[in-house]
């Protein structure tokens, strides 16, 4: 039987759980308050969450009107941990974003076999970067049955 778990972790905890995990879920909301969410590739970089887009996608607008963002950072196991992120979200068009993008790519996948060809890529795709300042995040969960259902009678 699975048991629900939430673990409270420090900035130093956490950060270590979301290293090596690249697949989440960004909350931006619309213009009327609504949230919309999509499914992110993301890395880890000097305490910022990194994103990289495009700049006409809905969570680019989003994000520059209202900058407060939500990710819940996923396992690549589905049924595994994650955590809900909460800060502030900093989009860079090109080209402010280049380094960020740079950076973004080091913390997924480490060194990229030509960086000339890579930045000349993120140019042409006209990309940009949302990086999200970390300020608050829940305990680090993961589902199951609640704890009162594991006991027994004896």
């Amino acid at each position: 039987m699975y048991i629900a778990k939430n673990k409270k972790v420090n900035q130093q905890e956490l950060e270590e759980f979301i290293a090596p995990r690249h697949n989440g879920i960004l909350t931006t909301f619309r213009a009327d308050g609504r949230p919309q969410m999509s499914p992110v590739i993301m890395g880890l970089f000097e305490g910022h969450i990194m994103i990289s887009t495009y700049p006409e996608r809905a969570k680019v607008v989003n994000a520059k009107r209202t900058p407060q963002v939500s990710v819940c950072v996923l396992s690549d196991n589905f049924g595994g941990e994650w955590v809900q992120v909460d800060g502030v979200a900093e989009v860079l068009d090109m080209p402010e974003a280049m380094q960020g993008l740079v950076d973004y790519y080091r913390c997924i996948s480490g060194e990229h076999p030509d960086w000339d060809e890579y930045k000349e890529a993120m140019q042409h795709q006209d990309k940009s970067l949302i990086k999200v300042r970390i300020d608050n995040w829940s305990p680090i969960a993961s589902g199951g049955f609640p704890a009162r259902l594991a006991e027994t009678d004896g």
